[in-house]
């Protein structure tokens, strides 16, 4: 058998694989190479139904998606001279639900900052727009007028065509038969030849799952068998053609769980069923390519009743044909874009339920990823490492159901979504529910969100506030006056041990790493100088150094040590799992521990410092860190011996007026602080001094990304992290919501809560227009609150409480 090198190799010919070779190979990349087991667009992207949207309620997932449109319309037929078969029809969508009214109220607002149309719609403007919808009984709707569709297979051969023009290789009815790693080098074998490859991307689709396991990898996938019709003449759209009308936008009822579209003179009906049918879990048929199901209409006929009666029409067509194919659909339905976690140069692009609607995007955001070294935009929606392990199969399919179900459910702030919970349990967790923990997950843990004295309570889901305000409230309150319990275990956490331990923990971040017996924080940053991770670091001694980091980091952060660590007479060992943390804060903190422990809990262990000693009999790692912006400590135990510490400061603390807290208590006390939180304030878009961290950059020492962070510290573009109070009432904004100087849109909330310890509103927010501190506004839900920048955090300023 031959042997073709490939300095990429892109395994999967739909809509996301043609995507990134079109784009690697427009960015100078050579022998990019791709392979397709039948022929391009076979798998899901030949049978779609080609909608393009801007609605997103994730700017990153908008943004995907305005590129597509943006390729398929534009840059395509530019550069090939061939249609892709855009139509610009516009979009709506309509509802009954006041809900989803604040919903499309909240991506309007979001749409505003990122530079996208998306307008509200009344009754009226609906009727106007869609002369063939019945308007009774709906509230109104948000119309998306860039919107359209596209022939997916037109769209895919456009990019293959300009791909092979700038020297990409495609081979087609080429299946892959197996994949290892050997000499630093990706070997595939293939029907036609033997691939060696540099970089080996799974960009597979519906053969994702199959692909991953080749490559040693769990992909977190499930196809789910999706269906639409296609009628025969309408007479009523052919009416509309005849006279020269413009095509009828798209129109969705999500309340309903439908979409309907133009298609000639007739019409494309999609019902989405809440009860899914996933397809082909383990494995797909071998000979299956572009193939569809027989049609089963009788699972959908209630939705296709419901579609009827808001468009009559729809009844003069006739059903002309039926697509009943596969889709792929991840545990939250976006996409998996990025590095593989644990292996060399391999990369996901794989998994989009919306292959055409984000495949011309998908491809763009990957390329730059490949080869920038770091995304174009926040990834933490679609990064491929946003599922662990414990992602399992019974999780996946569950959550596959679950969203395909919820394809078109309302999007809710702090929602929390019941199926495929408690993959991670802390050791207390059992102990924290029948204290009263609602729970919410985090990577696949379980934590207390808030806690309830009303038993089986739940957070109801809203826009506004919810019957968790008051509990939070009184959580905070308990924390300020005495002494609240919190189970912190979700943390990420890294022991680097080694005589280069301190040399490792300077080179991956802008700070300098503290001395022995103290904590630090540190920024590892992207090459372009974002910010790409935060680690606590705690100096357990010259060469043992603590790092702790986010839930959802856990894999990023290990690729990220991993990699920067060649070199380094090191080892570095994950223990996330063997330790389970404590959060013991306020002003009797102190107090609850001494009760259990000789160690100086006074000016022998200052506020920052870290130290070993022995708690009720049990060793501990005890930070005097808080988040929460009062006197306390961070005790990390050996998960064996959890329940045990916690039982004790239980008893210990109820003299002094304990009670517990969770993560909703512990976000509104940190935005007193104005505190910032990776993954919502910190991401790789941004520096850490735009964010506000410059005082922890330290430019005396080597770093990844310390060139372009000494360049974008001084650029006169940068951004500006502030800490905004805001005159709400009833509705607390979250996240996601523009600021505006007058009707300039200025910048955008990153994070934001009621904060009860000092009675104000506060938001953190970037400002794109650094100038614009005065007369400000943030909008939410269609409301433009007035706005103040505060200088300072409102609530214990100088620290005294922290350092008391």
């Amino acid at each position: 058998m031959t042997t073709t090198n490939a300095n990429v190799l892109i395994i999967g010919g739909g809509a996301m694989g043609v995507s990134l070779m079109y784009h690697l190979a427009k960015a100078g990349w050579t022998d990019v190479v791709l392979t397709e087991k039948n022929d391009l667009t076979h798998g899901s992207t030949w049978h779609a139904a080609g909608l393009c949207t801007h609605f997103a309620h994730n700017p990153t997932i908008q943004e995907l998606r305005a590129t597509s449109v943006r390729l398929y319309r534009d840059i395509l037929p530019e550069e090939t001279g061939d249609t892709c078969g855009f139509h610009r029809s516009g979009a709506m969508r309509i509802t009954s639900n006041p809900d989803r009214m604040d919903e499309f109220a909240h991506v309007a607002g979001l749409s505003r900052f990122t530079g996208y149309d998306l307008q509200m719609l009344t009754p009226d403007d609906v009727e106007r727009l869609h002369p063939l919808a019945r308007t009774e009984g709906i509230l109104g709707g948000i119309y998306e007028p860039d919107d359209g569709h596209v022939d997916p297979s037109l769209a895919t051969n456009a990019m293959a065509k300009a791909a092979r023009a700038n020297g990409a290789t495609i081979l087609r009815y080429n299946p892959v038969s197996s994949i290892r790693r050997e000499d630093g080098v990706w070997v595939v074998e293939t029907e036609k030849t033997t691939i060696r490859a540099r970089h080996l991307v799974n960009a597979a689709g519906t053969w994702g799952w199959e692909v991953g396991h080749m490559m040693g990898l769990n992909i977190p996938s499930v196809p789910v068998l999706h269906q639409y019709l296609v009628t025969d003449t309408v007479p009523a759209v052919a009416d509309r053609i005849a006279k020269g009308l413009p095509e009828l936008p798209m129109i969705r009822d999500p309340e309903e769980s439908w979409y309907v579209r133009q298609e000639r003179d007739g019409l494309i009906l999609g019902p989405y069923e809440k009860d899914a049918q996933p397809w082909s879990i383990d494995g797909c048929p071998p000979d299956f390519g572009a193939d569809l199901m027989p049609p089963d209409l009788d699972r959908v006929e209630h939705i296709i009743m419901a579609a009827m009666e808001r468009i009559p029409a729809l009844e003069t067509g006739g059903v002309k044909s039926v697509v009943n194919g596969p889709i792929t659909f991840t545990p939250d339905a976006n996409p998996l874009i990025g590095p593989a976690h644990g292996l060399e140069n391999a990369w996901l692009l794989t998994g989009s339920s919306m292959g055409v609607m984000e495949g011309g995007g998908a491809g763009w955001f990957l390329a730059h990823w490949m080869t920038h070294g770091a995304p174009p935009m926040d990834a933490l929606a679609v990064d491929s490492r946003r599922f662990g392990s414990w992602a399992d199969r019974d999780y996946r399919v569950e959550k596959a159901i679950e969203c395909f179900g919820l394809q078109f459910g309302v999007h809710y702030p702090h929602e929390e979504r019941p199926a495929a919970r408690g993959k991670r349990l802390s050791p207390i967790h059992d102990l924290m529910v029948e204290r009263g923990a609602v729970m919410g997950a985090a990577y696949g843990w379980e934590r207390p969100n808030w806690f309830s004295d009303k038993p089986g309570d739940e957070a109801v889901p809203s826009f506004r506030r919810s019957n968790w305000f008051e509990p939070v409230a009184q959580e905070c309150r308990t924390v300020t006056e005495s002494v609240g319990l919190a189970d912190m275990s979700v943390f990420s956490k890294f022991d680097v041990t080694g005589p280069g331990a301190r040399a490792f923990v300077d080179s991956i971040g802008a700070n300098r790493t503290p001395r022995a017996g103290r904590i630090g924080l540190t920024h590892a940053l992207t090459p372009a100088g974002g910010t790409q991770s935060e680690f606590t670091v705690s100096v357990l001694a010259e060469d043992h150094i603590y790092l702790t980091c986010a839930a959802a980091a856990e894999e990023m952060d290990g690729d990220l040590l991993r990699a920067r660590s060649e070199g380094f007479d090191i080892t570095i060992t994950r223990v996330t799992e063997d330790f389970g943390v404590l959060g013991l804060m306020g002003p009797k903190s102190r107090d609850v521990l001494a009760g259990l422990t000789d160690a100086d809990l006074g000016e022998g262990f200052p506020w920052l410092s870290v130290r070993e000693i022995t708690v009720s009999g049990i060793p501990v790692r005890a930070l005097r860190v808080s988040y929460v912006g009062e006197l306390g400590w961070e005790l990390h135990v050996a998960a064996s011996r959890m329940q045990d510490l916690f039982l004790a400061l239980e008893a210990a603390g109820k003299p002094h007026g304990l009670g517990f807290f969770g993560a909703y208590a512990m976000n509104a006390m940190r935005l007193e602080k104005g505190y910032r939180a990776w993954g919502a304030d910190f991401t790789t878009e941004r520096t850490p001094a735009e964010t506000g961290a410059d005082f922890m950059i330290k430019m005396d020492h080597a770093f990844t990304g310390k060139e372009a962070l000494a360049q974008r510290m001084e650029a006169d573009d940068r951004w500006d992290m502030v800490l905004l109070e805001v005159e709400a009432k009833d509705v607390d904004p979250y996240y996601a919501h523009g600021v505006l100087q007058g009707d300039r849109v200025v910048g955008i909330v990153t994070s934001a809560a009621h904060g009860h310890r000092t009675g104000k509103t506060l938001a953190l927010a970037y400002l794109r227009d650094r100038s614009a501190r005065e007369g400000l506004t943030v909008e939410l839900l269609g409301e433009r609150l007035p706005a103040r920048v505060l200088e300072k955090p409102p609530f214990d300023p100088e620290n005294s409480r922290l350092k008391g």
